[in-house]
């Protein structure tokens, strides 16, 4: 594959997916949406809104649905990123529903798309901006961070997506075990979305188109990335923070 010569340049604006039930994190979120759970003290919202400050990006889109409320008000003392409410209250929408709902406060140049969930310790430099760096809209409609799965805490699964040195994905084949999973975290163009279907879809459906040209890659997380998928995840992954710091 030729690579294309591009100026690198770190996204101005970010979606973050906020909107979700956090059914896997009951009892916990019987009372508070998962992007509020503390983690190390800390909200998991504002660890993700805090390495989009430090990664340079000044205005960031929350999508919010489940206990939107509480979310809102969160957010109502934050300024770096700025944040505009996406507001799905009336109709949750999905992944790629969210995104493409909120397209019109995301601009027209490629953008970071998080999970509100998403948690990783960075390595020497930050992965925000190693994905930055590393994407080329010549020959990527979207890069994902991508974590190993032996190194990643509290993840347990067979993995989501095998990759080529070119930085290509396919996906995990039926009864295979690959080395990454993706850990909630990539840069999109706004023109992935062009074909989208109307209301809700998974990101997945676009993801897969992209594999199918060849434009679906992905970076190798440097650091360690933490899944926080349940209660009990919560200790593992405040432990290895707590480690990280020692």
């Amino acid at each position: 594959m030729t690579r294309s010569t591009h100026t690198p340049r770190t996204p101005d604006h970010a979606m973050v997916l906020a909107a979700g039930l956090g059914t896997r994190m009951r009892p916990v979120t019987d009372a508070m949406p998962k992007p509020l759970v503390p983690v190390a003290g800390k909200p998991l919202l504002d660890h993700v809104l805090d390495k989009l400050a430090d990664a340079g990006v000044g205005d960031a889109v929350v999508n919010v649905h489940y206990f939107a409320e509480q979310i809102e008000q969160h957010l109502a003392g934050r300024r770096v990123p700025r944040i505009t409410i996406s507001d799905e209250r009336g109709q949750l929408l999905n992944t790629g529903g969210g995104v493409s709902a909120a397209l019109r406060f995301l601009g027209t140049a490629p953008f970071f798309l998080l999970n509100s969930d998403t948690l990783w310790i960075d390595g020497v430099d930050g992965n925000l901006n190693r994905l930055a760096r590393a994407f080329d809209p010549a020959r990527m409609d979207a890069l994902l961070l991508l974590a190993p799965t032996a190194t990643s805490v509290g993840y347990v699964g067979r993995g989501d997506f095998a990759m080529d040195p070119a930085g290509v994905l396919r996906r995990r084949r039926e009864r295979e075990v690959v080395p990454f999973v993706y850990a909630g975290a990539a840069v999109l163009t706004p023109g992935m979305f062009a074909d989208a279907p109307e209301g809700p879809f998974s990101l997945n459906l676009l993801f897969d188109r992209a594999i199918e040209t060849g434009r679906l890659c992905g970076l190798r997380l440097d650091g360690v990335w933490m899944h926080v998928g349940t209660p009990e995840a919560i200790m593992a992954a405040e432990a290895a923070i707590l480690d990280s710091a020692a």
